[in-house]
């Protein structure tokens, strides 16, 4: 048997585009208007308004938006009405509405906050994933292949802290389904994260355990003693995963996004076996004691792309995964859909 060689470990850095400066005017000696505020509706359709608030009362908010000029908006549609951050606006003052989907990236999650009722489906290539605010700031999902194997369940729970930082703690809890019923897979991990829903970066880090069982085959040639015997034999093996991941915001609909995970080496792991064998001349038996060691190599993954904002309640994002381990590097093409639910 031979022996893996683990994958060269490449060092990694990621510049994260900051938020643009906003200066302040000196105070002058005439009386200064200051600019009127814009304010953010979410209807409960997911639809979005931005603009100047004009009027307002019990029945219906009129607002002044750019795209569509003044809209009437009844109150019993309104889910929220938010005053706008400066953080949200560009260089000339305009809105640039957050990620809608911006608490994932391509495979990893990160420690923005969830939002009650912020449920949406992620379409992969191998199957759905999906997703489910229950709280503020906890979240659950599952996701799965188009066969059902194997079956995955996510629960994150978010922490907000000072100056635009962010902890994210979770669990992945998987099972082997149908297909491999022994298979058992757990993931706890923990994400920091500095941003918001336009620009953020995120460094997480966990523990993968896996249990399962394995069939040995056991092989006695010996012409008197002649055996063949098949028996399971449960394995446990852990790893710990890093990642670092990004996004942000290029325009009104497009955003860069950047996933990477990084699995070390395993250790070396190291069978015994003994083979009996006749030797003709001398008429009689001999046993010859071989032993194996094997590594699982570590494997590293970057993951480039891009996210179009299609709808509010819709994107579609694309990439390529290059993923490097055994000496090799394969790329793999990563196509996903988001839908809100």
């Amino acid at each position: 048997m031979k022996k893996f060689i683990p994958a060269c470990l490449i060092f990694l850095m990621i510049l994260f585009v900051g938020r643009p400066t906003v200066f302040a005017q000196e105070p002058t000696g005439q009386a200064e208007t200051s600019a009127p505020k814009v304010f953010v509706i979410v209807k409960h359709d997911g639809a979005r308004f931005y603009g100047h608030i004009l009027s307002q009362d019990a029945r219906e908010v009129l607002i002044e938006t750019e795209e569509l000029g003044q809209v009437y908006i009844p109150r019993h549609e309104i889910r929220e009405i938010r005053e706008v951050a400066s953080r949200e606006l560009d260089e000339r003052g305009v809105y640039v509405p957050g990620e809608v989907f911006s608490t994932r990236y391509f495979i990893t999650t990160n420690g923005l906050p969830v939002q009650k009722g912020e449920n949406y489906i992620l379409w992969n290539l191998y199957g759905p994933d999906f997703q489910f605010g229950v709280s503020e700031n906890l979240g659950l999902g599952v996701m799965t292949s188009w066969i059902g194997y194997p079956i995955v369940g996510s629960a994150k729970y978010t922490i907000p802290l000072k100056n635009d930082w962010h902890l994210g703690l979770g669990m992945l809890l998987g099972t082997g389904s149908w297909g491999i019923p022994d298979f058992l897979g757990a993931l706890p991990f923990g994400a920091i994260t500095y941003g918001d829903r336009v620009k953020n970066f995120t460094f997480s880090a966990g523990y993968a355990g896996l249990r399962y069982k394995e069939e040995i085959y056991e092989y006695n040639p010996n012409y008197w003693d002649y055996s063949e015997n098949y028996r399971e034999e449960t394995r446990h093996e852990g790893s710990f995963l890093f990642s670092a991941s990004g996004m942000f915001k290029v325009g009104r609909t497009l955003s860069i996004v950047f996933d990477s995970f990084y699995l070390p080496a395993g250790p070396e792991r190291t069978e015994t076996f003994q083979n009996t064998y006749y030797n003709w001349e001398t008429d009689s038996y001999y046993t010859i004691t071989e032993t194996y060691t094997s590594q699982r190599s570590a494997i590293l993954a970057i993951i480039p792309g891009m996210r179009f904002q299609t709808r509010p309640e819709a994107a579609f994002q694309f990439g390529f995964a290059g993923i490097r381990a055994e000496g090799e590097t394969l790329p793999i093409p990563l196509v996903q859909w988001f839908r809100r639910l």
